[in-house]
């Protein structure tokens, strides 16, 4: 078909030598050669209609115009009396393309740019698309350093005047760096200067960095950090002359020459303002850092812009700008540093949006916010209103964007993005954990219910240790200034035995209401009353420990308490925080006149600080006590403190730290001539001191680390009893000499089952009691 159109086109430009040397009247339009584009598309291009007078200037235009059109790889005019025939032959469609050998750029994104330039399947095929591609692919891999890559194309007819296209990529290797030079440096040596550089030359951990693979890019960004580098040390006319990357002959190294003048080192002469000062200058010159005397930094100079700009904006001066320039003088060696003060109008706040909630209410979010609707816009609100987002642990990632509205000067709408992360679990299970062995029930365990930001949790559970049924709710905006209310209600059997603690078994059930009202924006003050009947059972050989406990105190209690607790958090996330400060101080009293006459008072606290690239240093500590008083002996072992695992220390098995009871042997009756076992049972004590320090670091080769956290880490801490019994074994007072240590790596990974925790520990110290666990796991709990 297409040799025929070929050939009717000849024929007609035989006639179109002559058709047009005199002008004539189009009568009728005839199109020959159409196969996909319709007559409608051409007749639409053609600015030709039956009854115009043509000649030979009117067809030419004709015929660029539909060739403008694209569709056509030829267009050929002629007169037949007075009828203007039209022979076309169409470019072909691209049915296909393939891509094959492309890893370093992913398939979607290539097509994604041929898409966007006019080459993908169903559109019409160009010649000079697909070559322009090609080359545009093959810079970009020069860019990657990837010198050896090859593209070749291939464009395979198919009937119908169809075409696949092939692109078949050799991306080759990255050319690595063999050495980076530094030519005209003095003042600082070539080894101190590429320290802060992102690319070098092979290392040992070059293959998990890929920092000795060359990029224009890196390359780019480490001229930048080198021009800092000497503008923040006072050489104002630094200057890179040049730099020169070349290549080996094989493609596969790299060697980079850097010319460099350094110039010489200028002193601040003075510092001035200028521009419209709507704040006093003397709060402005407050917030400069850089003074008289100093020697001259460009980052002193940006840093002392931003604070600037950032008191600006928390006034309402959103739009502010702040720049500093400096004056030299190239006798004296000194700049004068005059920062030009713009604050241009004061913003105000039209609307408040949230984006990416799927699940989580907007109120939920709005009542987290401190910048209002309609009120000057503040900086300082509109990101602390950020913070408490992150906070709240419902979001993998919170971005807030001010967006001017348009066709005013004055108005901007805040928009907030939020990424949805899991909140809890949901559903029934079966499975297993360590430390508690086979799990059986249905639950549900939600920090932000149905998205409307309350806590629920029910509960119906089976293990080997405990069988359990609870419900709790709690609203943590019972009152719209922030106060917080909820409850518990709760029974459960549990054999502690099954667990790693002495032989003896509880059945309980009670209730607690507890209340929470705000101090600040990073503190809170909690209290709570709750009351438990409980049903103490021991075995045949109880331990002498809690036969005496029996015997002063009984084994049937109604107890009714109250607590009380301080907290405040400054961490920038709910859940995998990365930097602030979290404390939480808390007291349990059970009532006089209750059963059990105790209290407990714990500590927790947590340090987070950014080291470097994605690195941040974590210190913990978790310290308690507990005691007695009024009718009641001593603290009861069931309320004693426990140590080992995770939130512990890891490395040691759960709850097998501290204090043990008394060994078989010593017990009247010596349960051991009768088979028992003779190793005492880790029993806990009144006193808990535990430490922790870890390294967070980012996992190489995962793309999302904002569902993932992992450490190494360095955990230290033991169990302590004040009073220790005659004959228990492995009881100490709080001694520093007998806390354990272990050292590890561990990593959490947020599912949508909840949080799954592993680590792998080596204790340091470890004792003939204490149960050492390499390698230990959980579901449902952060380390």
């Amino acid at each position: 078909m297409k040799h025929f159109f070929k050939g009717l086109i000849a024929v007609l430009f035989v006639f179109a030598s002559s058709a047009y040397a005199t002008v004539f009247q189009v009568d009728d339009i005839r199109i020959e050669g159409l196969q996909r584009v319709s007559a409608g598309t051409v007749f639409a291009a053609l600015p030709i209609s039956v009854g115009d007078l043509v000649d030979e200037p009117v067809i030419r235009s004709a015929t660029r115009s539909l060739f403008r059109t694209g569709y056509f790889s030829d267009v050929v005019m002629a007169r037949e009396n007075g009828v203007l025939v039209i022979g076309l032959i169409e470019r072909p469609a691209v049915t296909e393309i393939n891509l094959d050998g492309n890893k370093a750029i992913e398939t979607d994104q290539l097509l994604d740019a041929l898409r966007d330039n006019g080459l993908a399947e169903g559109q019409i095929f160009r010649q000079v698309i697909l070559e322009g591609m090609t080359q545009e692919l093959q810079r970009q891999y020069v860019a990657q350093g990837r010198y050896g890559a090859l593209v070749k194309t291939e464009v395979k007819q198919l009937p119908r005047n169809r075409v696949a296209v092939n692109i078949d990529i050799d991306e080759g290797d990255v050319a690595k760096i063999r050495h980076i030079n530094v030519v005209g440096n003095s003042a600082f040596s070539e080894e101190e200067l590429l320290d802060s550089f992102e690319l070098r030359t092979t290392g040992w951990l070059s293959w998990i960095t890929s920092d000795d693979k060359y990029a224009r890019e890196k390359l780019s960004g480490d001229l930048e950090t080198l021009e800092s580098w000497y503008l923040d040390r006072g050489y104002l006319q630094f200057d890179i002359s040049s730099t020169q990357v070349s290549v080996s002959p094989d493609k596969e190294s790299v060697y980079i020459t850097i010319n460099i003048d350094e110039g010489d080192v200028y002193t601040i002469d003075s510092v001035e303002l200028a521009g419209e000062m709507v704040i006093p200058e003397e709060q402005i010159r407050g917030m400069i850092i850089l003074r008289e005397g100093m020697t001259f930094s460009q980052t002193l100079m940006t840093t002392s812009s931003e604070y600037i700009t950032r008191r600006l904006g928390n006034e309402g001066y959103t739009f502010a700008e702040v720049e500093g320039f400096p004056e030299v003088d190239e006798e004296d060696k000194t700049a004068k540093i005059t920062y030009f003060v713009k604050p241009g109008m004061r913003a105000y706040v039209r609307r408040i949006e949230f984006r990416g909630n799927t699940k989580t209410a907007d109120e939920v979010l709005r009542r987290e916010m401190r910048q209002m609707e309609a009120g000057s816009a503040n900086n300082a609100l509109i990101e602390l209103s950020k913070v408490r987002l992150e906070r709240l642990g419902f979001f993998k990632e919170v971005e807030v964007e001010n967006v001017p509205v348009a066709g005013t000067n004055d108005q901007i709408d805040v928009v907030y993005s939020v990424e949805e992360q899991p909140s809890g679990s949901v559903g029934a299970s079966v499975g297993y954990a360590q430390g508690t062995g086979l799990i059986l029930g249905a639950n549900l365990s939600e920090n932000n219910f149905l998205g409307t930001g309350k806590q629920v949790g029910v509960g119906l559970n089976r293990s080997t240790y405990q069988s359990s049924i609870n419900f709790s709710y709690s609203e943590p905006y019972f009152t719209v200034d922030g106060v917080s209310a909820g409850y518990n209600i709760f029974a459960r059997e549990t054999d502690y035995d099954r667990i790693n603690v002495a032989s003896f078994s509880t059945n309980t059930y009670g209730a607690a209401v507890n209340w929470s009202y705000p101090v600040s924006e990073v503190q809170r003050i909690g209290f709570g009353f709750g009351y438990e009947n409980l049903d103490l059972k021991t075995g045949v050989f109880a331990s002498k420990e809690i036969a005496d406990f029996i015997d002063a105190n009984g084994s049937q209690f109604d107890v009714f308490s109250a607590n009380l607790n301080w907290i405040k958090s400054t961490l920038n996330r709910g859940v995998f925080a990365t930097r602030g400060v979290s404390q939480r101080l808390g007291l349990d009293v059970a009532l006089p006149g209750s059963g059990l006459e105790y209290y407990k008072a714990t500590y927790s606290g947590q340090y987070l600080r950014p080291l470097f690239s994605g690195f941040t240093l974590k210190l913990r500590a978790d310290l308690g006590y507990g005691e007695s008083y009024g009718n009641t002996t001593t603290l009861p072992f069931f309320k004693n403190f426990y140590g080992g695992g995770f939130g512990s220390v890891r490395g040691f098995e759960r709850n097998t730290l501290g204090p043990r009871d008394t060994p078989c042997n010593l017990i009247e009756g010596n349960p051991c001539s009768l088979g028992y076992a003779d190793d005492p049972d880790p029993i806990g004590g009144n006193v808990q001191v535990e430490f922790g320090a870890e390294v967070i670091f980012p996992l190489p080769f995962v793309k999302d680390q904002r569902s993932v956290q992992s450490t190494f880490f360095i955990d230290a801490g033991n169990i302590f009893n004040t009073k220790c019994g005659e004959s228990q074994v492995n009881c100490f007072k709080p001694d520093v000499g007998e806390l354990r240590y272990s050292v590890g790596v561990g990593a959490t990974w947020l599912s949508g089952f909840g949080p799954i925790t592993f680590s792998v520990a080596k204790p340091l110290n470890s004792n003939e009691f204490d149960e050492t666990e390499v390698f230990q796991f959980s579901l449902g709990n952060q380390f």
